[in-house]
């Protein structure tokens, strides 16, 4: 498939990297509202095209896929626009800035046949299906907690700061302790707790937040823009427990027993493509099929995801006004 990317930042370097490593794209355009940037961007990654607008980008014929690298503030009309122009998209996390958006879009995308997938790079990972092994053979009984947190100092990133891009802790990195404990319990959310500190921009800096699941487990949440947290994550069983390294792109898993015996171990490095291959993979295998969305992320729990991470932001009366 002929790959394009909107938008050149540092996230879309990462997508260029996983292209050239991933058999079955090519890379194929790249787009910026600087067709410098741009031009600058298709030299150093190896793409054929070039565009200085999104538009340009898709009307192109040839491109067949495209992989939303814009602001998420920005993702509902550059999709959309990507969709109307019947390229399959595969959108960068958060999803959208808002609920109604996400539902808009994937109306959209079934309707027209086309692929949407959030590109939630963890649910795609190899290191998913091995600590759903872990947790399915019973190895540490039933899950009973789970914690987990994500934190980067992130004080200078000016779009972070601004209501108007959806700014804020919970869409950036508070995303990834959310979909960890999301991804080990199958059970339905029965209660949501959370504090949040807002900025003097009124959107989140920190927070915290507690799940219940149906079946009485907990899972104990944080994430922050303010400062580094070791990012690691504890899956607690009655037999025992699993230990996640780095749980937004995990480096190690470890199962131990209550003594902390280690039962089972496994590391999962960094490859060329910087684990941004999986997601791409899914998503032509998927639309070579003809089919909307990846079962790694159907498009039911992007819903369930944005929906969660709305009604937080109510509750702490953050509004991004875009």
């Amino acid at each position: 498939m002929k790959i394009a990317i909107l938008g050149a930042g540092w996230i879309a370097q990462k997508m260029a990297k996983a292209i050239a490593i991933t058999p079955k794209a090519e890379a194929y355009a790249v787009a910026s509202r600087n067709l410098e940037k741009a031009q600058e961007f298709a030299n150093d990654f190896g793409f054929e095209k070039a565009y200085g607008s999104y538009e340009e980008l898709a009307n192109d014929p040839q491109v067949d896929l495209i992989y939303i690298a814009t602001p998420h503030s920005h993702h509902y009309a550059h999709t959309r626009l990507v969709l109307e122009h019947g390229k399959h998209a595969l959108v960068e996390k958060a999803f959208c800035a808002h609920l109604w958006q996400a539902k808009e879009l994937v109306e959209l995308a079934e309707k027209k046949g086309l692929l949407l997938a959030e590109a939630m790079w963890t649910r795609y990972m190899p290191s998913r299906q091995y600590i759903r092994s872990i947790i399915t053979s019973g190895t540490i009984g039933k899950v009973q907690a789970i914690s987990g947190n994500v934190g980067y100092p992130m004080s200078t990133k000016e779009r972070l700061f601004k209501p108007e891009l959806a700014g804020g802790a919970l869409l950036d990195v508070g995303i990834y302790p959310l979909t960890f404990s999301i991804m080990c319990m199958e059970e339905k959310i029965r209660r949501i707790s959370s504090h949040a500190t807002l900025t003097t921009t009124k959107v989140d800096a920190s927070e915290s937040i507690t799940l219940e699941f149906e079946n009485g487990a907990l899972a104990t949440l944080h994430s922050t823009m303010m400062a580094a947290t070791d990012r690691n994550g504890n899956i607690f069983g009655d037999k025992g427990r699993i230990f996640v390294q780095n749980i937004n792109n995990p480096e190690k898993v470890v199962a131990l027993d209550n003594d902390n015996h280690i039962l089972s171990e496994k590391t999962f490095p960094q490859t060329e493509g910087e684990n941004y291959e999986y997601e791409l993979i899914s998503a032509i295998n998927h639309a070579e099929k003809g089919e909307s969305e990846c079962k790694e992320m159907p498009h039911a729990e992007t819903l369930r995801m944005m929906e969660l991470m709305e009604n937080l932001l109510k509750e702490w009366g953050v509004e991004h006004n875009c």
